[in-house]
């Protein structure tokens, strides 16, 4: 086994900023991405106002300036009226979060090439995990473009020296992972939906970077963490035995997890 690479506090802090950057800018794109099936992306706030663009905070200007919605006006249920201009997620978790992942995969990774292809990536993982948390849904546009720059963002850090892994079993474990998902989504369609099926064709990739043995590590921990939010569920009385769960969340986890010491065991 080969040392870990010096990694260092400017890279792990730069890497941190560039999360919490990335984060930031997510709320817009989870607001607007978090439909049921079959509806099209939103396009208005709350208020019913354009929401142009997809990336940034989720705030509306209109609604901050609506006659009325001073600081100290309160709504139904003790809301300050100024909250109607914000909608979709808060930015500070997902910022918060996404700067956790992108500092600890920099501190796990070092300076090889491939945690630019992390830093790239953890971000749009982050942005799947709170949409498929809100409604259920892997949307294809973020799935399949994923797996794609996994793919090609791997083949060119396998170009560059110094990188610590192997692109084949990148290719091979997206097909892999995805293989076995599409089995469990044919067993029972109720409890694996077909989106999770094609984030697993980036998840693989990216385990796979780094072997077999991560591959099954990270698989392993996303059903692990699966079980444990739902037996916590049925222990709080949320949720029966037979409840679904979004589980895109978990195998965002999961990836992570499997990433992160499959990085610092290389």
């Amino acid at each position: 086994m080969s040392t870990v690479p010096s990694t260092g506090l400017p890279l792990v802090a730069a890497a941190a900023l560039w999360g919490a950057v990335a984060g930031a800018s997510l709320p817009r794109a989870a607001y607007r991405f978090s439909v049921s099936s079959g509806e099209s992306w939103r396009e208005r706030c709350p208020g019913g106002h354009p929401v142009r663009g997809w990336i940034g905070r989720g705030r509306c200007g209109q609604c901050a300036g609506t006659p009325g919605a001073s600081p100290r006006t309160l709504i139904g249920g003790g809301t300050p009226a100024r909250d109607r201009a914000s909608y979709g997620p808060r930015a500070l978790p997902a910022c918060a979060v996404t700067a956790l992942v992108c500092g600890a995969l920099a501190a796990a990774t070092g300076g090889r090439p491939e945690l630019a292809v992390w830093l790239l990536l953890a971000p749009v993982g982050v942005l799947l995990a709170v949409v498929d948390f809100r409604v259920r849904r892997l949307p294809d546009v973020l799935t399949l473009p994923l797996a794609g720059a996994a793919l090609a963002l791997l083949g060119v850090a396998a170009l560059v020296p110094g990188h610590a892994g192997h692109w084949p079993t990148a290719l091979y474990g997206a097909l892999a992972l995805s293989g076995g998902y599409f089995v469990l989504f044919l067993v029972n369609p109720a409890g694996m939906g077909f989106g999770d099926v094609k984030l697993a064709l980036g998840a693989g990739a990216v385990l796979g970077w780094y072997g077999w043995p991560v591959v099954l590590l990270g698989t392993f921990a996303g059903f692990l963490f699966g079980a444990l939010y739902g037996g916590a569920l049925v222990v709080v009385r949320r949720a029966g035995r037979k409840t679904a769960i979004a589980f895109g969340p978990f195998l965002v986890a999961g990836t992570f997890t499997g990433v992160l010491i499959g990085a610092y065991a290389t």
